[in-house]
């Protein structure tokens, strides 16, 4: 008995304290990269920025929500998948474009922006979600000016105290900067093993059910990504970066919303086991994007 209430304690603490100040470091690494030009890039480079977040705020929620349907899952996956299509790209998707010779400067632009729109846009679809999906009168809530409250917390202020850093503390800002990716990409490992872990007795069925949706998922809305800004006329670093924005989300906060604001596991493995997916596709692209620029390069030496 005593070592079932230890259990329940710990997964207690994780959701409510380990989680949420990961996240906000998370976040504040991200705001360490940023300076207040990145904001007015969508101004300057209008056509790439909006490419890039049409794919991104856009089409991923529409594709996931026709998937959702489409798939019969289970009333708490597709809820889980909405949460991952909702959410922002995150300094994985920064990482992965770096890796892959993508336009880092377009990624990071990306993802401040979407990061900023989200906290406004999650709350209402979600919302909307929880019902279709869960029918009418669910014992899961979502209070929409609460839920903005705490996206903004978690998401928005440390970003905003990484930026400050970075505006007055630029060497600090540049080497904890490299420390805090690698922390965001171990810590969303971690978490998926605790998940696992946690929901051992459903791993094997959730897998069956939301794997084939998550890899799904994954590789319609980098396709997406990567055709329809070729189509328009980016260039290769630009198509790449937008590839990994749309195709690499921030898992860490799917499940953060799952655990902490909804208190559903059953929630969260969709995110969870679309980061096992995302990450083997994105290191396999990041191979061909690099092998691809390098030839650029030699063609252009």
């Amino acid at each position: 008995m005593e070592v079932v209430m230890e259990s329940v304690q710990l997964v207690t603490f994780v959701n409510s304290v380990v989680i949420p100040i990961c996240l906000f470091l998370i976040m504040m690494g991200m705001g360490l990269t940023l300076v207040v030009n990145d904001f007015k890039r969508v101004v300057k480079f209008p056509k790439a920025v909006s490419i890039g977040l049409a794919n991104q705020l856009i089409m991923l929620p529409l594709i996931g929500f026709a998937l959702a349907n489409i798939m019969s899952l289970r009333p708490e996956y597709a809820v889980g998948v909405m949460l991952l299509v909702l959410c922002p790209g995150g300094t994985t998707s920064n990482l992965f474009t770096f890796l892959a010779k993508g336009d880092v400067a377009l990624s990071v632009t990306m993802t401040a922006i979407a990061s900023v729109i989200t906290v406004f846009t999650i709350p209402i679809v979600l919302s909307f979600s929880l019902v279709y999906f869960m029918g009418a009168g669910t014992e899961f809530q979502l209070p929409i000016a609460k839920t903005m409250i705490s996206l903004f917390v978690i998401t928005i202020l440390p970003i905003s105290i990484g930026m400050i850093i970075k505006r007055y503390k630029p060497k600090l800002a540049d080497s904890s900067q490299v420390l805090v990716s690698r922390f965001g990409v171990t810590f969303l490992a971690m978490l998926v093993v605790f998940l696992s872990y946690v929901q051992r007795d459903i791993i094997v069925d959730a897998f069956v059910n939301t794997g084939p949706v998550s890899l799904i998922l994954n590789l319609v809305t980098m396709a997406l990504g990567y055709f329809s800004s070729k189509l328009l006329g980016l260039n290769l670093a630009q198509r790449t970066s937008i590839t990994m924005e749309v195709g690499l989300q921030n898992s860490t906060l799917s499940i953060f919303m799952a655990l902490t604001l909804l208190s559903n596991y059953d929630m969260s493995m969709t995110p969870a086991i679309y980061t096992l997916i995302m990450f083997f596709t994105a290191g396999i692209l990041v191979k061909v994007f690099s092998g691809k620029a390098k030839k650029q390069q030699a063609a252009y030496a």
